[in-house]
């Protein structure tokens, strides 16, 4: 069973999905937390870097905000395919509205686009766009072709949208009613421009669990259990944004607990460790860094019954399968590098990459693998929108630093 569990104990709200058994996204979040990805502001720029072609902008919540010149082009400036310097769009002083599209990391602030975009259930409302776009995980081209004509045929004021993986299937006028409510909500956003206060938030996103379900939960595969009465009655109230009955399907179990679940809590215990340990005897290791993540695979105990090169593969392609489970459960992103064991044919080579490449369609943060380095290193691209799971649970050690390592002996 695929089900998303959402347990409340102790101030903590701990989300996880689970697929075919194993836990493939967690996250925790304390209630009183203030997370601001997908939040709309009017913020006031303070000052603008022409040497980083970007400003830094005040949203009124801790660190000022980046952002980067490109996504400060009105849209007239993006039709124009010209590129403009960051004095030619933006001054110290003025007011813009910003969306937040990722949370602040170590010392660096959040990250804004004056492009904003409002997720509903099915649609994105994309303003700075024209174009009617479909989910990638649509394809079949019957559906993508009544997806677009759909589209067409709703699209107001040249506002584009792109039909999310949830549309597959869904009437017009569902599809209809949401564009419309999407449109009044940005038409809202608008006539906030030039109001005082500045700096202000004036569009909150869900919470990170209802926005879970709003964007996972769907008719043919989860289930959802909650342990806490208040956030049941607000998934349930949030049943209009379905086409189908929920009620049934939304299970309250003041019980549940996810740690007397020895699957998952063995699957989090793995997610909070360096090594990870393969069926067949093999492991991989994962290094989280401030530039990247390596993550080595090795053979470990396992020596395979036919050649070396089957050893080598069937470890390779066990490994792929988890490392794509490690980092959308870990929630790993930005630059990611892979070191397989070396495979000297072509075809084992593009076997593994394959299914590194299927692993990764369930991902709503769509890895990009970009390509193999000359070294054999396979090199992988994530989006990345709040921190990892690792920083979020943990602290810096004050002795090593976080590098893991002390000295045995002064120098």
């Amino acid at each position: 069973m695929n089900y998303i569990f959402i347990s409340s104990k102790d101030g903590i709200n701990r989300i996880g999905l689970v697929e075919e058994g194993r836990l493939v996204e967690y996250y925790m979040e304390e209630k009183d937390s203030e997370k601001i990805v997908g939040n709309i502001y009017r913020a006031r720029v303070e000052n603008v870097l022409r040497g980083m072609n970007a400003a830094f902008v005040n949203i009124g919540v801790g660190k000022n905000a980046y952002l980067y010149v490109k996504d400060a082009y009105s849209r007239e400036q993006l039709l124009s395919k010209k590129n403009y310097p960051i004095d030619q769009v933006l001054k110290s002083g003025d007011e813009v509205i910003v969306q937040v599209v990722k949370e602040a990391l170590g010392t660096k602030g959040p990250k804004v686009t004056t492009h904003i975009s409002i997720p509903g259930r099915y649609i994105v409302l994309t303003p700075y766009s024209r174009d009617i776009n479909i989910s990638r995980k649509i394809k079949e081209s019957e559906e993508v072709k009544r997806l677009k004509k759909i589209g067409h045929e709703i699209i107001k004021d040249k506002i584009g949208m792109i039909f999310r993986t949830n549309s597959y299937g869904i009437d017009e006028e569902l599809l209809r009613e949401e564009y419309e409510e999407l449109l009044n909500i940005y038409r809202k956003i608008e006539l906030q421009r030039g109001f005082l206060p500045t700096p202000k938030l004036i569009y909150k996103e869900l919470d990170l669990s209802y926005k879970i379900v709003r964007d996972t939960f769907n008719e043919r595969d989860y289930k959802i259990i909650v342990n806490n009465k208040e956030i049941y009655d607000h998934i349930i109230h949030l049943a209009y944004l379905y086409s189908f009955s929920v009620e049934n399907r939304i299970i309250l179990d003041e019980s549940f607990q996810p740690e007397d679940y020895e699957a998952i809590k063995q699957d989090i215990g793995e997610a909070l460790n360096r090594k990870v340990m393969l069926k067949s005897g093999g492991y991989i290791v994962i290094d989280e860094t401030e530039a990247l993540t390596a993550i080595d695979v090795n053979t470990g105990k396992y020596i395979g019954n036919l050649s070396l090169r089957d050893t080598i593969l069937e470890t390779n392609l066990e490994a792929a399968q988890e490392i794509a489970r490690q980092i959308r459960l870990r929630d790993i992103g930005g630059i990611i590098i892979i070191d397989f064991i070396d495979m000297r044919e072509q075809e084992d080579i593009d076997m593994v990459l394959s299914t590194l490449a299927d692993s990764f369609k369930k991902d709503r943060n769509k890895p990009n693998i970009v390509g193999i380095t000359k070294l054999n290193l396979v090199e992988i691209t994530r989006k990345r929108i709040r921190p990892t799971l690792d920083s979020s649970v943990s602290v810096k050690c004050p002795t090593c630093l976080g590098r893991g390592r002390i000295q045995a002996k002064r120098p």
